[in-house]
């Protein structure tokens, strides 16, 4: 883990190992921009590995899936291997920038997650779906991020509701804010692609339903209502059962936040104590990178580092 922790400090982008029990989790944000291509070949075919146990009969195309790779560039890949190194369970939480005034801003979609059967039932979830984004947000110093989710799924509606801030929809939601709209509409206007809608996919603004979603090369995954898991509190499944129509394929788009609060409850409700050092350890590496890379850029007076600029004589 120490040497996790130094290797880390220097890199631009997220590459953080932590330990939970027997398993090992990676995450590694934007791979396709800096590892070398014996090493995003590999990654791939860990995650290709763990598609094939969860859909040993169909194949999916989009996203981290796509031939070509390019969604790695734009992509924060969390897996988990076992102790011999075999995968078991990734998330690929894409990283998708809102066109909107009076700037853009970011939004973290949850992603592709997917879970060997024989791994099911190990409390995986505060790794798949609130671990990154607590990462992220401790990098961004505590400011909040959007968050943005597109299943069919009871159990994964709920434990966004109940995860995240502010979330719209969900059973108890209050009413739609101005700005859930504006960041859905973007969404399915400029980013259908990242969570395999084909086009003609039809978004209504009433109730955040995307019809007909499996068409754009996520079709492998549509459920039937039997087949989706529920949630342990009835009111979410009363709420997919009664909102999607299962035998046409539809979707639910939750957009919510990323903050304080619920910073507070991942840590009080997701993450199994046995596993708080670990994260500690993980934050410890985000936020050291926080204070030492400004240092080294300013430091290097021979190479450009992005916004900041190597000092020039005779400039100002």
């Amino acid at each position: 883990m120490i040497s996790a922790l130094f290797k880390s400090i220097g890199r631009p982008y997220l590459d953080v190992i932590l330990r939970s029990g027997d398993l090992r989790v990676r995450i590694v944000e934007r791979p396709a921009l800096w590892m070398r291509d014996g090493q995003l070949a590999d990654l791939q075919d860990q995650l290709r590995s763990v598609a094939g146990r969860v859909l040993p009969h169909g194949d999916l195309t989009y996203g981290v899936f796509a031939h070509d790779g390019s969604r790695l560039r734009d992509t924060v890949v969390t897996i988990v291997t076992k102790s011999d190194g075999t995968p078991v369970a990734f998330n690929a939480l894409a990283i998708m920038t809102i066109d909107a005034e009076p700037k853009p801003v970011q939004v973290l979609h949850l992603g592709l997650v997917m879970v060997d059967p024989d791994a099911q039932g190990q409390n995986l979830s505060w790794v798949l779906y609130g671990l990154t984004c607590f990462l992220i947000f401790l990098r961004r110093q505590f400011r909040p991020i959007w968050i943005s989710n597109v299943t069919q799924v009871p159990a994964v509606v709920g434990m966004v509701d109940q995860m995240f801030s502010d979330v719209w929809p969900a059973p108890k939601a209050g009413p739609r804010k101005l700005s859930h709209l504006m960041i859905a509409r973007a969404i399915m206007r400029d980013h259908r692609a990242v969570f395999g809608v084909g086009d003609n996919a039809e978004f209504l603004d009433k109730s955040f339903v995307i019809t007909d979603a499996y068409t754009g090369g996520s079709d492998e995954l549509k459920k039937t209502w039997n087949n989706a898991p529920k949630h342990r509190e009835g009111a979410y499944n009363s709420y997919c059962q009664a909102t999607l129509d299962y035998q046409r394929g539809d979707d639910v788009l939750q957009v919510g936040l990323m903050d304080m609060g619920a910073m507070r409850r991942y840590l009080a409700r997701a993450v199994p104590r046995s596993a708080l050092l670990s994260l500690l350890v993980a934050g410890t590496v985000v936020g050291l990178r926080r204070i030492v890379l400004p240092i080294v850029y300013w430091a290097d007076t021979d190479q450009d580092w992005r916004d900041l600029r190597r000092i020039t004589r005779g400039a100002p």
